[in-house]
Formats: structure tokens, C-alpha cells, sequence
């Protein structure tokens, strides 16, 4: 069956591409056809009807015209503008952090609903909660479970052995945890308390509602965020460019926050 020529789909808007002095391609997120690209003409223009419905980080119903290369967008309608991810640097830069990672973990027009749902609701979380590090984690964690990476943290790859309140490794290439007894040859192995274990496990475990309840201690936190950068980077060789932004702004607060 032929499929439409015209069609409409929500989408989050995760990435634009100037192209010209007036128009944009721009790459969209949606429930049901996955990641796809569209042709915004004339977007750039001062007077064009689309710009506002169709700016970066923004939850859209969009129309397109199919076209031979690419999809032609003909008209659109916001849902939700996220304000608050615009109006505040830090909001801003943790947003384009999730797009970036949507984008490089997920190949062009694969349905992926429970991702988009993720997405949609790690975006909604930013806005209002107060831990902005664990929306991060919960959102990293969850991603890699929806695009088939869930990392094994239950018991060892090698020996299948539950683990043991140790010491215990993240082995990348593995794709999980490594015992003390299997970790030997392993130059990959990174080691994880038993407490950044524990609460890998409640993280991956659990829905947002139960895991904002967890309460991150600051060096906790880092310990998070350093593995889950590692195993980001093993697994898309490249570094995410945004992670470089967001060190940047940490660094900024940090030395704002020392005393002169």
C-alpha cells in the first residue's frame, strides 16, 4: 500500500541544520516513525508563520509533504514550547544534552514510542524538579535499556555469579559488571563502589516517580556521571559534543562558588 503523500506527526525538534540564507533542515523526533528529517523552507526568515512552532526543543504537531529526498514541512502547531529550557543556560545545555544523545543512539525512521516517551517526559522533569543530576542520570540509564544497550549489573558477565557487596568492574565491551576474580585481563574495567552499584540498580530499576526519591550525595553524582560518559563513548566511539559544554558551565560554577 502506497503510503500517503501528505501526513502530520508530534515530534520534538532534536537538531537544525541551516541550509542557505532562509532555510533550515531540521531533524525530528517522533513516537511512530522514529528519527526523520524535514525541509523547514523560508524558516529563517524574520515573518515566517513556522520559526516559532518549530525551534529547537520544542514538542510540535508537525505536517509534511513527502519529496523524493526529503520531506518538505508544510505547516506545524506547538504543544509544548518548554520555556524554561529556553530561558535558562543550564536548562538549555542539559536539554541539547538528551537530543544529542537521542540522535546519536537511534538510526533514521526506527520506531521507538517508549524512547520518544522518554524523552518527552525526561524534558517535562527538567522543567520542574529540583535535581536536575538525577533527571540526567535516570534519563542516561533509561536511554540505554530503550535503545539496547541495558547494561548488565545484576551478576558477573564472565562467571554469572550474583555480585558481591565489593568492589566490583563495569566492563564496557562486556556490557556489564565484572567480579573481582573475572576482572584480571580486563584493562577496561572500571571499578564500582558497592553504594554506585546499588544505586545503578535502583535507577534502572525504577520509574521516574520512585527514583526522584533517591538523594545524590555531590561525589556520588560525579561517579555516575564519569561512568555513564565511559560507557557513552565506548559505545558510539566519539565523544558527545555537548558533554564538553556542560563541563565547561561546571567549571564556571564552581569557580564562582569558591571563595576569592
Amino acid at each position: 500500500m502506497a503510503k500517503p503523500r501528505n501526513y502530520q506527526t508530534e515530534a520534538i525538534i532534536i537538531k537544525k541544520t541551516k541550509l542557505g540564507e532562509a532555510d533550515r533542515i531540521l531533524t525530528l523526533y517522533t513516537p511512530h516513525l522514529g528519527k526523520i528529517q524535514g525541509f523547514a523552507k523560508g524558516v529563517r526568515r524574520p515573518r515566517s508563520k513556522l520559526a516559532g512552532h518549530l525551534e529547537l526543543l520544542t514538542h510540535s504537531l508537525v505536517s509534511l509533504a513527502r519529496g523524493r529526498n526529503l520531506d518538505t514541512i508544510t505547516g506545524s502547531q506547538t504543544i509544548n514550547s518548554f520555556l524554561p529550557l529556553k530561558s535558562d543556560l543550564d536548562l538549555a545545555s542539559y536539554a541539547l544534552y538528551l537530543t544529542e544523545l537521542v540522535n546519536k543512539f537511534t538510526p533514521d525512521e526506527e520506531e521507538n514510542q517508549p524512547l520518544f516517551q522518554l524523552l518527552l517526559e525526561t524534558m517535562q522533569q527538567l522543567c520542574q524538579a529540583n535535581n536536575k543530576e538525577l533527571v540526567l542520570r535516570y534519563f542516561e540509564l533509561q536511554l540505554l535499556d530503550k535503545v539496547g544497550y541495558r547494561p548488565q549489573l545484576q551478576q558477573c558477565i564472565t562467571c554469572q555469579t550474583p555480585l558481591e557487596p565489593v568492589t566490583n568492574y563495569f566492563c564496557p565491551d562486556a556490557g556489564g559488571m565484572l567480579c573481582p576474580n573475572c576482572r584480571p585481563g580486563q584493562p577496561l574495567g572500571y571499578p564500582l563502589s558497592p553504594e554506585t552499584l546499588k544505586v545503578l540498580r535502583f535507577l534502572q530499576a525504577s520509574d521516574y516517580p520512585t527514583a526522584q526519591r533517591l538523594k545524590l550525595t555531590p561525589d556520588l553524582s560525579h561517579q555516575l556521571e564519569i561512568l555513564m560518559r565511559y560507557y557513552q563513548r565506548f559505545l558510539l566511539e566519539r565523544e558527545i559534543k555537548s558533554t564538553a559544554w556542560l563541563n565547561n558551565l561546571a567549571q564556571l560554577k564552581s569557580s564562582q562558588s569558591t571563595p576569592a
